[in-house]
């Protein structure tokens, strides 16, 4: 597959760049939300080994309010125009909007990234499939509004690879190229610690569903939960759960900590060849 510049490698990672343009995302909201800390930040990112930049302008944290179109346009607009005039680095848009999405892919965006999985919004994958560009799958349980209140699973891995593999046929009836869809198991969305630790155990599973794999464990709840600490103490936790990802077969890691984490994947590799 093939992300803007970017080819996707079954030996390697790719890390993707957290970039939320919001006030009030659980970890760094507010910190890029000025168009040009933004961008500045993207390019740092950037700088420091990222391979992709996800740029968001909707925070989908526990307990999120739904941002309007327009506002979540006028937040990411000028930031992925920013990046693309400084950069030909790949851009993914994190957005559940097919407006939002196209917007982002006119401003130069080569990806979406819908944590609904196509379900909030039925012009998604006629989007996806009229530009060409991949997009990403995400389960969840409920909305970010509702989806920590008492989430439960007969067997979390069963009922994941279940939801992705009709998410993925729905995409492609939609007219979505097969090859242009990558999935990710949620961590953190409609789970619990214990649910995020068997995800992380099992990601080979997701293996038999035949699309690269991303994950998204950055200074998640659980870290915290698991270790007791505040959200900008988890990097080693953050680490510990990069490497599940990568013995589980992970194609992108989706993270704040960009340096510490390509200096980690480039010792992990080193030491497993």
């Amino acid at each position: 597959m093939k992300i803007g510049s970017l080819s996707l490698r079954s030996d390697r990672p790719a890390i993707m760049g957290i970039l939320n343009v919001t006030p009030d995302s659980f970890s760094d909201g507010g910190a890029s939300f000025a168009p040009e800390d933004a961008v500045s930040n993207a390019l740092r990112m950037a700088e420091a080994g990222a391979d992709i930049i996800d740029v968001g302008g909707e925070s989908t944290r526990p307990g999120a309010e739904p941002v309007a179109d327009d506002e979540e346009i006028g937040r990411i607009l000028p930031v992925i125009r920013g990046i693309r005039g400084s950069s030909d680095i790949p851009i993914s848009i994190d957005t559940t909007k097919s407006s939002v999405a196209r917007a982002a892919i006119d401003a130069g965006a080569d990806m979406i990234n819908d944590i609904s999985a196509g379900r909030f919004d039925a012009s998604m994958f006629p989007l996806a499939a009229e530009s060409g560009v991949p997009i990403c799958l995400m389960h969840m349980k409920g909305t970010p509004r509702t989806m920590q209140l008492g989430p439960t699973y007969e067997d979390v891995m069963a009922e994941i690879g279940s939801f992705l593999r009709e998410s993925i046929g729905m995409a492609v009836r939609a007219g979505v190229a097969r090859d242009a869809v990558v999935v990710d198991p949620g961590i953190g969305f409609g789970k619990t610690a214990g649910h995020n630790v068997e995800i992380l155990r099992r990601l080979a599973e997701l293996s038999s569903l035949g699309s690269p794999v991303l994950v998204g464990a950055s200074r998640k709840s659980f870290i915290g939960k698991i270790l007791d600490v505040k959200v900008n103490q988890r990097l080693e936790g953050t680490l510990a759960a990069v490497a599940a990802s990568i013995r589980g077969g992970a194609h992108i890691l989706r993270v704040h900590d960009v340096a510490a984490v390509r200096r980690f994947v480039e010792m992990y590799l080193a030491l497993s060849s």
